[in-house]
């Protein structure tokens, strides 16, 4: 209740300041809530944007880090950098969100998660969260939304970018780029490094068997692409990425001397053609292929049944039609091809998924409408069809009202359905329906909104102990975001309240709170900016580290207090300082699962 007393003062406070701060903000313009680029505030799915400017303003070091503070998103980590970091999105579980690399897949098909410990944000120019069901858009996972990630690009004169920093535990950060236009072509290649002491994973007093040494982490990272246009109606493009780890951590059930390693890399190519055939049409056409790949190690030899490989090969073409003054018809197709490659004998390692999907987005005058349809074919999971229907209600240049109805799936992965004496090649596709109606507030530099939520999952797989469908889950609440500009200080703010539960016990999910939120500030003076953020997260229920999933155990809540200062020497230097968990608060959102702690760190950029 005190948390919602809060962001209720902040919110009501908005109003008056805001009259004093509505200058003429140019919209930022999103693609994944519709497919189609439009500017945010006309988007009818809850959609925030992490741009260029806040990631380098958070001095925050992977995609995890700066996602844990947006609206409806959670992250739960078994250790620090570079550990298993799963994504909750509105409650949903961390199979049931896709996250894209440049609208191409990277996650895993064996354990349907994607490795965005390995996303390291000197490669990223901008994140777009769309929360709720999305199948109709983007296929299988989508129940909790969708996540998509874009590399840097090259723009203006060509240039250098340079960083650097140290801090602790051990910690030393890199990064060097390039990029610029050159008439009708431009480019960038970005490189990184990122290596960390880090501490032990797994805490020694919950888990006695577990090497009580520090657990590091080292990363490096390759980003690039090309575009050149061959006129203004014509252009090809390519992009490349690929990130390798290479991390200790901890085994709750082996002995204290072990040395247990991994390495988990992720990698992306792409080949697009964009083409408008007339005044009306737009086309796409995207060749691609995302791959994961991990082998774990013990005593410095590769564990017996540790290496797995997801190869995702894609082709989509998607079309662009014009209907009429501010209408358009989206129209295309998409073939997948899941290939996995592992030290164990799976039944089946391959899956081909074959997809349609159309769309209709319209604006009349205070009112907007989108209308999806897709149908995923695959046969092991037979030809889902999902769609969403969404309405939007203008009434008045500042406030609109928004109301959306959709269904998603989310197909069972290669474990569930063939791994040796475990998996049940009879599972169903998960099944979900959500309803949504929210409340948009925007003038200038200030944006408030407040959705409220309904998800119901059905044929919800649960182990018992193989893969059944079995469950139902119901996750239900209400997100409130604010952002706005006051001059020299940014404020943004974030709060979900929502109940994900077992629709049948009514038991909490694990690693999911009812109540999280977040409140940053910043201010500038001068050649100085400094900004604070809070995080907040009641207390959730989580399974036993060696229990597991016989007994539950409580997680207590925590405040993380983030602190980060920066000088401009000069147009192109800047001086950095960060304190993450200024405060040394114990932020574990794992049971057994050791938080790093307090973080200092200094860096210096050239970015012209």
């Amino acid at each position: 209740m005190k948390q919602n007393r809060l962001f209720a003062a902040i919110l009501c406070a908005v109003s008056p300041l805001s009259c004093a701060a509505a200058d003429d903000v140019p919209d930022e313009i999103v693609v994944t809530a519709t497919r189609i680029a439009q500017p945010l505030k006309q988007s009818l799915s809850s959609t925030t944007v992490i741009t260029q400017q806040e990631i380098r303003s958070s001095q925050a070091v992977d995609v995890p880090s700066i996602l844990r503070s947006m609206a409806g998103v959670e992250i739960s980590r078994t250790g620090g950098f570079g550990k298993t970091s799963a994504l909750y999105l509105r409650g949903s579980s961390q199979t049931e969100v896709v996250v894209l690399l440049d609208g191409v897949r990277i996650n895993s098909a064996t354990n349907g998660m994607t490795s965005i410990q390995e996303l390291m944000l000197d490669q990223i120019e901008r994140i777009e969260v769309v929360r709720g069901n999305v199948s109709s858009l983007y296929g299988s996972e989508a129940i909790g939304g969708v996540v998509q990630i874009f590399t840097r690009r090259g723009r203006g004169a060509p240039h250098f970018n340079l960083g650097g920093g140290a801090g602790n535990p051990g910690t030393q950060r890199m990064s060097a780029g390039f990029g610029g236009a050159v008439e009708a072509t431009d480019f960038n290649v970005q490189l990184s490094a990122f290596k960390t002491d880090g501490v032990s994973a797994i805490d020694p007093a919950v888990a006695p068997k577990a090497n009580p040494d520090r657990d590091g982490y080292r990363n490096a990272s390759l980003s690039a692409n090309v575009r050149h246009a061959f006129n203004a109606d014509h252009s090809l493009s390519a992009t490349l990425f690929g990130s390798r780890g290479r991390n200790q951590y901890d085994s709750a059930f082996g002995v204290a001397t072990d040395l247990n390693t991994n390495t988990a890399g992720v990698s992306k190519f792409s080949l697009s053609s964009d083409n408008r055939f007339s005044d009306i049409w737009q086309s796409r056409v995207q060749l691609a292929q995302g791959v994961d790949d991990y082998q774990d190690y013990k005593n410095g030899l590769p564990l017996v049944g540790g290496h797995y490989k997801t190869t995702q090969r894609q082709i989509s073409w998607q079309n662009t039609v014009q209907v009429g003054d501010g209408s358009q018809l989206l129209l295309g197709a998409e073939h997948l091809a899941q290939v996995v490659t592992a030290d164990k004998a799976f039944a089946q390692t391959r899956r081909n998924v074959n997809s349609l999907f159309a769309g209709y987005t319209g604006n009349f005058g205070a009112h907007q409408l989108q209308a999806n349809l897709r149908e995923d074919r695959s046969a092991q999971f037979g030809a889902p069809s999902t769609g969403l229907l969404g309405y939007g209600y203008s009434f008045s240049d500042a406030w609109r009202a928004t109301a959306s109805y959709s269904t998603a799936f989310k197909a069972p992965t290669f474990n569930e359905l063939y791994f040796p004496a475990f998996g049940n090649p009879a599972l169903r596709p998960e099944r979900a329906r959500s309803a949504e109606a929210g409340l948009h507030y925007s003038v200038g530099s200030q944006q408030v909104d407040v959705v409220y939520f309904d998800n119901h999952v059905r044929d919800l797989v649960v182990y018992a102990p193989t893969p059944v469908n079995l469950n139902q889950a119901r996750i239900d609440g209400v997100e409130l975001s604010y952002a706005g500009q006051f001059g020299d200080t940014g404020i943004k703010a974030a709060l979900t309240s929502q109940n994900p539960r077992d629709a049948v016990t009514g038991q909490q999910l694990v690693r999911r709170a009812r109540l999280h939120s977040s409140l940053g500030v910043s201010q500038r003076f001068g050649a100085w900016q400094i900004g604070g953020e809070w995080l907040h997260s009641d207390a959730r229920e989580d399974s036993h580290i060696t229990a597991f999933p016989v007994r539950r155990v409580v997680l207590p809540g925590y405040d993380a207090l983030n602190l980060t200062a920066s000088y401009a020497i000069d147009k192109a230097w800047k001086l950095s300082l960060s304190a993450a968990n200024f405060t040394n608060q114990n932020d574990a959102t794992a049971h057994g699962y050791n938080p790093l702690g307090r973080t200092l760190f200094v860096g210096i950029n050239y970015q012209p």
